[in-house]
């Protein structure tokens, strides 16, 4: 920090550019600001890694006793950002609804073989302070590498570029931001609403805002008041949901972010009771395993405009490949099933079978084992019953039964006649 920097030093430039920030952040309420320094009790030769201290502990309009203490301070080399880091979480008072922020001037990386970023992101994650702020002075490309990983990291390359970055950073820790987000369609109009937005703290991994999208009635989206010193995923809860990484938001401005979410429906449609009692579908994207959600008939629900495939919970289940549209609804029903009737009360083995038009057979149910009598609701076709009692001596007593269901009538299958 003694090192010349244009027509002063480096420490006299911080000196007097953390005074004049502390002079300025005393006009704010409900405002504390504190001072820890390092490397400056022990000499460079030392190596002292614990040289950290607390100098002007956290108080409201406490600016005065901040510069009177930079005055009898001298930097002696040694550069323990991790050690800090570490002792600055016992810093902060022990209130719930704070926000603490940490700014880093620094002119060297960390000299003590800790590691600055580890230790930045599992205090962020315990949430003792927001995203640091962290200001490398002159124009070392070691620095980018060493600090952007803690968090919102500056090049103060010279005097003017530092005193520009100081502004900003108050900027940001102190004025109103806003997020605006557009849910658009496929042709970018933002026409999409009242879905569910999470910002997710993304070195948290933990929900920091939801809010239910909203447009009022000339279709304008309201802006939502965020921190700027945290950084974010977007999450609109659509079905599927839609993620946006790493928002580029900007401090102290309305921030629009659009984000393509078409929408359209999908209507199960009942017609009437059946003798299924409730039935499912089950929703996946087309092409992949993953369950998006079950969805009952009859029931209206939106996803996002594609492709779907949609498995109807019936006897035998019934799947239908869809195409869902912006903006547009798209029905499914089915038939209403008939009934096949087993009046014989025999113990056995019994399976359902689907008989194919070309002749083959698709199996999709096995009957109960126990001896009662069985009414099972069926969609209309062919169908052919395989069964064998449990106290049969062979398999070649078998019995096999093709039958017919047809929608609304009840089909009679008698076993062993």
């Amino acid at each position: 920090m003694q090192a010349k920097w244009e027509e002063s030093t480096r420490w006299q430039v911080a000196k007097t550019m953390l005074a004049k920030m502390a002079d300025s952040l005393d006009s704010y309420g409900n405002l504390e600001i504190a001072l820890r320094v390092y490397g400056h009790q022990s000499a460079v030769a030392l190596k002292n890694c614990k040289d950290s201290k607390l100098e002007v502990p956290f108080a409201p309009k406490n600016a005065k006793a901040i510069k009177q203490k930079l005055q009898t301070i001298t930097p002696k080399g040694n550069t323990p950002i991790t050690y800090s880091l570490q002792q600055s979480a016992n810093d902060f008072p022990e209130e719930s609804d704070t926000r603490n922020v940490v700014i880093i001037i620094t002119d060297g990386v960390e000299s003590c073989g800790g590691d600055p970023c580890a230790t930045s992101i599992a205090l962020q994650k315990k949430r003792i302070f927001l995203k640091p702020f962290i200001i490398g002075l002159g124009d070392d490309p070691e620095y980018m590498k060493a600090f952007s990983c803690m968090g919102q990291f500056y090049n103060a390359s010279d005097i003017s570029t530092f005193r520009k970055i100081l502004d900003n950073v108050i900027s940001i820790a102190l004025k109103k931001t806003t997020v605006t987000v557009q849910l658009t369609d496929e042709a970018g109009k933002p026409v999409e609403t009242n879905v569910n937005m999470t910002f997710v703290n993304n070195v948290t991994d933990q929900p920091e805002y939801n809010f239910v999208h909203y447009l009022d009635a000339n279709g304008k989206a309201d802006a939502v008041e965020v921190d700027a010193l945290l950084s974010y995923d977007l999450v609109v809860n659509t079905i599927p949901a839609v993620t946006v990484r790493n928002l580029d938001i900007k401090p102290g401005q309305n921030n629009v972010i659009k984000v393509k979410a078409p929408q359209g429906s999908l209507f199960l449609q009942q017609i009437a009771p059946t003798a299924y009692g409730r039935v499912d579908a089950l929703i996946r994207p087309k092409g992949s395993s993953a369950l998006l959600q079950p969805q009952p008939f009859p029931s209206r629900v939106k996803y996002l405009a594609g492709s779907y495939e949609v498995e109807m919970l019936t006897l035998p289940r019934i799947k239908e490949q869809i195409v869902i549209k912006q903006g547009q609804t798209t029905v499914l029903n089915f038939p209403a099933p008939g009934i096949m009737s087993v009046t014989q009360a025999l113990s056995g083995y019994g399976s359902l079978y689907v008989l194919e038009q070309d002749g083959s057979q698709r199996w999709f149910h096995n009957l109960p084992e126990t001896g009662s009598k069985i009414n099972l609701p069926l969609q209309p076709g062919r169908y052919r019953l395989v069964f064998r009692t449990k106290n049969a001596s062979s398999s070649q007593f078998t019995d096999v039964k093709d039958f017919t269901i047809k929608s609304n009538q009840t089909t009679t299958v008698k076993l062993f006649n």
